[in-house]
């Protein structure tokens, strides 16, 4: 793991890139990545995410900046600037039901082949989709999810990159911490090490590659 300063952490994420960023309604968005993403006019971007948050919070500041090119994420109801590139054609939107998308996310950490879901028999969810019968029942085969990048929002970091997430930011960033090439940080605060206990790490130091230093 290596500390980092938010301007070289986001100068090692190029245009084109797949993001998976933690976050429900941008709670446990890390959101100086964000801002910095959209300062150094990042374009292209995949991003995978439960949402794409509102106008001006989390990934809609990134829909704003028209830096996404194709968003896979479980809603977009409350973001108008979302709905309106994806029906204009300037966003690809792929929606995917949340428990789909996590278990997606889930089994591409895993390094599962996929996983074996009820929900979309009988909607176009399953268009396009190979369908696998058990037990007399049928279920739609989901493929695994993984990127590039995974930008995870943490309440407490030590100086191995052990993290702690409060309350509900503990939502989607464990996760997509497992599911992606490289994993950038950015925490509330750095804490000596031995501050979190061994019982209270969420994601283990070894998951992490950067760290962002506080300045």
């Amino acid at each position: 793991m290596q500390t980092i300063s938010l301007a070289d952490a986001v100068a090692l994420i190029p245009d084109g890139a797949s993001l998976m960023i933690g976050g429900f309604m941008a709670v446990g968005t890390p959101e100086p990545i964000i801002n910095e993403l959209v300062r150094q006019g990042r374009k292209n971007l995949t991003v995978i995410a439960n949402d794409s948050a509102a106008p001006g919070r989390g990934i809609g500041k990134l829909i704003t900046a028209r830096a996404v090119s194709r968003l896979i994420a479980s809603h977009i109801g409350l973001n108008p600037e979302t709905q309106r590139q994806m029906l204009a054609g300037e966003l690809e939107c792929e929606l995917v039901p949340q428990g789909t998308l996590i278990e997606r996310i889930r089994a591409g950490g895993a390094g599962l082949g996929g996983v074996l879901t009820p929900t979309g028999i009988g909607t176009s969810v399953e268009e396009g989709k190979r369908k696998i019968e058990v037990n007399g029942r049928e279920y739609l085969l989901e493929t695994p999810l993984r990127a590039d990048f995974a930008l995870v929002g943490a309440f407490l970091s030590d100086y191995l990159g052990n993290l702690q997430y409060a309350l509900t930011a503990r939502n989607y960033n464990p996760i997509v911490a497992m599911a992606a090439d490289t994993v950038i940080v950015n925490a509330e605060s750095i804490v000596p090490t031995g501050v979190i206990s061994p019982d209270h790490v969420m994601t283990p130091g070894v998951l992490v590659d950067y760290l962002i230093a506080h300045e």
